[in-house]
């Protein structure tokens, strides 16, 4: 069963992020089962500007490619070097160790609730 954690926002694109500072940044279970065995993460550089609602990366699986879209606008302060070198660790842990970036946000993009992105998956 998929899991919608209430401590997260949501974007229709299937990304997460916590707040924090910095904030954290993932896709979620959905996008992760979606897709299937991930084979390949390509992530923006610490220092990079990501803002919300653009393209900021890309997964790939056996199935597809998938564009990722920042869900905050800020500075790339740490990327997750782990699932870079092990893509399936996000399609295994995406809420978790799976994580992909952290950023230093200065704004956020439309963002859903835990009970909101679930109506948008299974509406």
């Amino acid at each position: 069963m998929t899991s919608f954690p209430e401590n997260l926002q949501y974007t229709v694109e299937h990304e997460w992020v916590a707040e924090g500072d910095p904030a954290t940044v993932g896709i979620t279970e959905t996008a992760a089962e979606a897709l299937g065995e991930l084979v390949y993460v390509e992530l923006p550089a610490v220092g990079d500007e990501v803002t919300a609602g653009t393209v900021c990366g890309e997964v790939e699986s056996t199935k597809s490619v998938s564009e990722l879209f920042s869900p905050v606008t800020g500075t790339v302060v740490e990327v997750n070097t782990a699932a870079v070198d092990d893509p399936a660790l996000v399609g295994s842990d995406p809420y978790g160790a799976g994580w992909l970036l952290r950023v230093d946000v200065t704004g956020t993009g439309p963002l859903l609730t835990a009970d909101e992105y679930r109506a948008h998956v299974e509406g």
